[in-house]
């Protein structure tokens, strides 16, 4: 019975590390999306002089960048329930997972209608 003790060390040591990772992405996802964010408002700064400055694409472009951040942190939690040893930390994750995908769900549907409205924005300008 050592060796299950073994392998049940190993796979807690996984999770840990793949929870580390997903996470660090997620991270990297939230900074890279306010780096190409903050790019994109000093280009449109400059490009648009006497024009209404264009927020939503700016939301729109930061905004796929949190839902992505959020699908990573999605996976983390995940993993995390294989490992989770009471029910309360269960029931923890769940409600974390649960708030998660409903951000994301609804971050989703905005990009999507935020994206509609610029297509139909272009089709009248063309």
């Amino acid at each position: 019975m050592e060796w299950m003790k073994t392998i049940e060390i190993g796979l807690h040591q996984l999770v840990g590390l793949s929870q580390f990772i997903l996470e660090a992405i997620s991270v990297y996802c939230v900074l890279f999306g306010v780096y190409q964010t903050f790019q994109l408002a000093i280009r449109l700064s400059r490009s648009r002089r006497n024009t209404e400055f264009p927020f939503m694409q700016l939301r729109t472009t930061f905004g796929s960048w949190l839902a992505l951040a959020l699908e990573f942190q999605l996976g983390a939690d995940i993993l995390a329930t294989t490992i989770a040893p009471t029910i309360e930390e269960l029931g923890q994750l769940a409600l974390i997972a649960v708030i998660r995908t409903f951000l994301n769900y609804f971050l989703n549907k905005e990009l999507e209608h935020q994206l509609e409205l610029q297509e139909k924005h272009r089709e009248v300008h063309q």
